[in-house]
């Protein structure tokens, strides 16, 4: 049972950012509730690397461990609910959630995190953070040295191709459609013996979730150890535009260094804010939005 309804901070979102933000806030003996609707992105991932003390270890885990380490604070509260509907009001803002269950706080964060949009490729979901995956430094370093795809097209697959060039030379772009890439990149793409194919990408062949091979809309098959896939989003929840928070042209909650949005008492960490998709930066990110709330609740009450 939950100890009241009115509380210092709402943090929606309770994985990586929302449950680092608690800890800060918990640790300045702030009264918080995390409201969580477990839905992990990372949830079929394996394993989580690039986070000091935690490389190698699943994602899963981590989660585990940072929840039972952030509820030891007695004035940090969480609950498996969905967020539906936020409200300014003259002293804060009210969250109600699907369950019809209305909670109020001064400060609202929101480490809601993106959805990604997957495309009409079978197979693609089901291998999604396996090894059709989004992050050189997230996975790069376990797929080295190892026939790789990338997914994409343009600018977007220019720059993961730059960054995977140095973890692997046998390097496929498959851009799904016409090539979109100027003069100077097509140089650059064949100084470096990276292939384009354009023919349509129809289904993703795997075992478990690891890709054997891919298969294009002229029938034939080429095998690949990993697939980069750069994949459109869409923000996790929609509360944070419905209260006036400006969205980027990237389609990111628009946010100042210390992560505080373009509406006053509202903030945001984690993926919905910046395309460094990582547990790690999650961490980090919601570890300062935890400690400038506090600073700015100082600020109003000393």
């Amino acid at each position: 049972m939950l100890k009241n309804k009115k509380y210092d901070v709402i943090i929606i979102g309770g994985s990586y950012a929302g449950l680092s933000a608690a800890m800060s806030l918990g640790r300045s003996l702030r009264k918080v509730l995390v409201i969580d609707s477990n839905t992990p992105c990372n949830e079929q991932t394996p394993h989580s690397h690039n986070f000091l003390t935690q490389d190698g270890e699943t994602p899963s885990e981590i989660h585990r461990k940072a929840k039972e380490q952030v509820t030891q604070y007695s004035t940090v509260e969480l609950i498996n609910g969905l967020a539906v509907h936020g409200k300014k009001i003259e002293n804060g803002f009210t969250i109600t959630t699907a369950d019809d269950i209305t909670f109020e706080a001064k400060k609202l964060i929101f480490a809601t995190g993106v959805k990604d949009l997957f495309p009409a490729i079978k197979n693609f979901t089901e291998c999604w953070g396996i090894s059709v995956i989004h992050c050189p430094y997230c996975h790069g370093y376990e797929v080295r040295n190892q026939k790789t795809a990338i997914l994409s097209n343009g600018d977007r697959a220019l720059h993961i191709a730059s960054l995977v060039n140095n973890l692997t030379k046998d390097l496929t772009i498959l851009t799904n459609g016409k090539p979109d890439f100027t003069e100077e990149q097509l140089e650059k793409l064949n100084r470096n013996n990276i292939t384009i194919i354009e023919d349509k990408v129809i289904e993703i062949a795997h075992e478990n979730g690891y890709v054997k091979n891919v298969v294009l809309d002229n029938n034939s098959k080429i095998d690949f150890k990993a697939v980069y896939a750069a994949i459109p989003f869409v923000q996790h929840s929609d509360i944070p535009a419905d209260l006036g928070c400006e969205i980027n042209e990237q389609g990111y909650i628009k946010i100042d260094a210390f992560n505080l949005t373009t509406i006053d008492g509202v903030w945001a960490c984690g993926d919905n804010t910046n395309p460094m998709r990582s547990v790690a930066n999650a961490v980090a990110s919601g570890s300062i939005t935890g400690a400038m709330i506090n600073k700015v609740l100082v600020d109003e009450q000393f």
